[in-house]
């Protein structure tokens, strides 16, 4: 049998190119994924191998009446059809609520609802035989609107448990502070789409012990590892999981897909099974950005020095919890926006509907509020006749400051700074290469008005709330033909971030050889948790540094001497002279280390007033937009986009460049063109002719300003960079058209008939 598994193999080549931390050495994935030699999980082979394909519901909602195999069965080629009497251990699972079952049993409760599973000997005949099996439905009213469903006496989407999955209030100083200038608004943020290029894939193979390999692509291996072993009702030691290649993630694989069904299926035909889902199975297939509805109310002096900020905050959470519960936390303790507020009511609440499940997104409820908090800023400076940039400024969050929550922001906080430094740069060309419409000459300038808008973002970093959030590293330094080698073995997922090229950095800086290797990802080693929250170079960085100072602390021990410290490869005395190399040193044998590394502890919220240091650090962004407004056909081109973000260290400068170009483009994507469109529950638009994404054509020229101001508790100093571009970009690009057009705009994505209407 063999397995064809580059996408994990080239996470192992060696990487012999110097590059420490600060420097951007090229990535070993980087040639073959542009040159299209990279294998993705789908591209997964085995001797053997039969297919897997998925029946799913059609309605939003129904009673599940029958399930009629037979004629599945009667299809030659088909070597199994499992429903849920099928499933031998639990037949639930999720991440923070075990409510989402593997096969449907008793309702179906979103369109796409997994109901049976087949393996057969080719993808079209599993397809074929998965369309032929009979379900009786008795179809039920859906509930789909969140306002509804947050009702007492609304109808529940789970009879065991009510509509209203998390609720978390925020309350600091008094609630019933008064102001001079009072600005509300209602803003809606629609349903976004992960739209990773690689759809989910992976493949199942049964082992002899009785257990399952599988090779999939995910963000946390080690929590798809205990859910899919608890369905299975296997040890989770005989559920072994190992990293594929995988084609993008931002937050859509941190749920179950494809892989409690590959198994199920491996198991019972004792074949590899492999499954991969097309782009409109997909859009069913993992969770999305929660819409959103937002009421805020800011209160300020005469001068707009915030008084008091008041908000409810409305997540559709969609059919299953997922991490709804998280998110709504982030969007309730980010809320307010990186300002000194000294009155907060803030209260965020995320419900049960029966429209697509809702998790996990790249700014994680952050997104969400940015858009309504930073909508409320210019509303304000309007009232108080001052610059956009300036009322932000007067209330910005500075070192020492406490956050809603009443947690201490710790470390600098420069988000005065990242405004003035976006607000001074020139501004962009007064004739783009493009005007709305792009390269159609929709028009020629005719009807044509620019705008200038800004945003500021604040997000946290890892995991929060008291959660054990820790990351396992394994390190080995040993002599490999003659020369000294570094492995580094974690279980964290590269989802094309670019970790496998950090981890080689921080071990050459670390230990002083050139030779690393990256091990593919697998459980067998200890979680590096998920790749998610901006936290993998914070949280496995952090422990390939530790394993790496293990390493050297054992190394040195072979040696007498005080003061001795390792150089390159050489070792040098407190003098600075060689007393040994690393060759030599390393003839007595291998040194090995493994180290499980904790950021600074934090602590779960207070239940009724939503105090504490729920949060282990903060990052900040700010946008300036310019964008070109064709008013008479709705048309948007967004001209030049100026960021500016405090990074903390760029362990890999170019990486992080790359991050804020690819999380402002998504921010761009959710301002003016994705939008998942679901009505009465039925998702309308499954497919990228109609669910629209930025392409190279959209994006403007972006200029960049990196800070590297160190930030406490952190290896070298570092922030979590990927999620920041995603949040202040969005409401940077409404405010611009907002100036341009002289409308209220209150939702996005901005859509051409919202900018046709008649204006003031």
């Amino acid at each position: 049998m063999s397995v064809l598994d580059e996408g994990g193999a080239i996470a192992a080549a060696d990487v012999d190119a110097a590059g420490g931390v600060g420097e951007s050495p090229p990535r070993p994935d980087g040639r073959l994924k542009v040159t299209g030699e990279f294998a993705f999980s789908s591209d997964l082979w085995a001797d053997d191998m039969v297919w897997g394909a998925t029946l799913r519901s059609p309605h939003p909602r129904a009673r599940l009446v029958s399930v009629d195999v037979g004629p599945a069965l009667a299809v030659p080629g088909v070597l199994a059809v499992l429903t849920h009497e099928d499933v031998p251990g639990s037949r639930r699972y999720g991440l923070e609520h075990v409510d989402q079952p593997v096969l449907a049993f008793d309702e179906v409760r979103y369109q796409g609802e997994p109901v049976a599973v087949v393996a057969a000997d080719h993808p079209e005949v599993a397809a074929r035989a998965a369309s032929l099996i009979r379900v009786g439905y008795e179809v039920l009213p859906p509930l789909v609107d969140p306002e509804a469903a947050v009702l007492p006496d609304s109808a529940r989407v789970h009879a065991d448990r009510p509509n209203l999955l998390r609720h978390v209030p925020i309350r600091k100083g008094d609630p019933e502070a008064a102001a001079e200038v009072v600005v509300s608004g209602v803003y809606d943020v629609g349903m976004q789409d992960q739209a990773f290029l690689g759809p989910e894939s992976g493949l199942a193979i049964p082992a002899e012990d009785g257990g399952v390999d599988l090779y999939v692509a995910t963000q946390w291996l080690h929590v798809d590892q205990l859910q899919v072993s608890a369905s299975l009702g296997l040890p989770p030691e005989k559920v072994r999981f190992t990293l594929a290649g995988v084609g993008g993630a931002f937050g859509g694989r941190e749920d179950l897909s494809m892989q409690i069904h590959a198994c199920l299926l491996a198991l019972r035909t004792g074949r590899p099974v492999k499954m991969v889902y097309g782009r409109e199975e997909s859009f069913f297939g993992h969770v999305h950005r929660h819409p959103a509805r937002m009421w805020y109310e800011h209160g300020a002096d005469k001068n707009g020095r915030l008084v008091y900020v008041k908000a409810r905050i409305l997540l559709d959470g969609g059919a299953y919890a997922s991490s709804s519960g998280a998110v709504a936390t982030n969007a309730a303790t980010l809320g307010i926006g990186p300002y000194n507020v000294p009155n907060v009511v803030m209260d965020s609440k995320v419900v049960y509907t029966n429209n697509p499940p809702c998790g996990a997104m790249r700014g994680f409820g952050a997104v969400q509020a940015c858009f309504g908090y930073e909508s409320q800023m210019d509303k304000l400076a309007e009232a108080v006749g001052i610059g956009p940039v300036e009322i932000r400024v007067r209330n910005a969050m500075e070192e020492g400051d406490r956050m809603p929550t009443g947690q201490v922001v710790e470390g600098p906080t420069p988000v005065a700074e990242l405004l003035r430094l976006v607000e001074g740069k020139s501004p962009a060309p007064a004739k783009p290469d493009f005007l709305p419409g792009g390269t159609a000459n929709t028009t020629r300038g005719e009807g044509v008005v620019r705008g200038v808008g800004y945003g500021i973002g604040i997000k946290n970093v890892g995991f929060s709330g008291g959660l054990d959030d820790f990351s396992t590293a394994r390190v080995r330094l040993e002599l490999i033909g003659g020369r000294p080698s570094v492995l580094v073995r974690t279980a964290a997922a590269e989802v094309g971030q670019g970790l496998v090229t950090v981890l080689a950095q921080i071990a050459r800086t670390e230990l002083g050889v050139a030779q690393v290797t990256i091990a593919p990802a697998d459980t067998g080693i200890g979680s590096a948790g998920s790749t998610s929250a901006s936290r993998q170079t914070y949280m496995t960085g952090g422990a390939t540094k530790a394993a790496c100072e293990a390493v050297r602390e054992k190394l040195l021990a072979r040696l007498d001497g005080p003061g001795l410290r390792l150089v390159g490869e050489r070792v040098l005395d407190a003098g600075g002279e060689a007393v040994a190399s690393l060759v030599e040193l390393l003839a007595d044998g291998a040194v090995e280390a493994t180290v499980e590394w904790r950021h600074r502890p934090t602590s779960p919220l207070d239940p009724e007033t939503g105090q504490g240091d729920a949060h282990v650090q903060y990052a900040f962004a700010a946008h300036r937009a310019t964008v070109d407004v064709d008013v008479e056909l709705g048309l948007v081109r967004v001209v030049e986009i100026v960021t500016a973000q405090d990074v903390g260290k760029a362990i890999n400068p170019k990486a992080v460049e790359g991050q804020i170009h690819g999380g402002t483009a998504q921010g761009l994507g959710l301002a003016l063109l994705e939008e998942i469109q679901v009505r009465d529950g039925l998702v309308r638009n499954p497919s990228f002719t109609d669910y629209l994404l930025p392409t190279i054509m959209d994006m403007p020229p972006m200029r960049l300003d990196v800070l590297e101001l160190a930030a406490p508790h952190s290896p070298y100093g570092l922030r979590g960079v990927g999620e920041p571009p995603n949040i202040s970009s969005v409401p940077a690009i409404v405010a611009a058209i907002r100036a341009a057009t002289g409308i209220a705009l209150t939702r996005v994505p901005v859509r051409p008939e919202h900018l046709t209407v008649e204006r003031p």
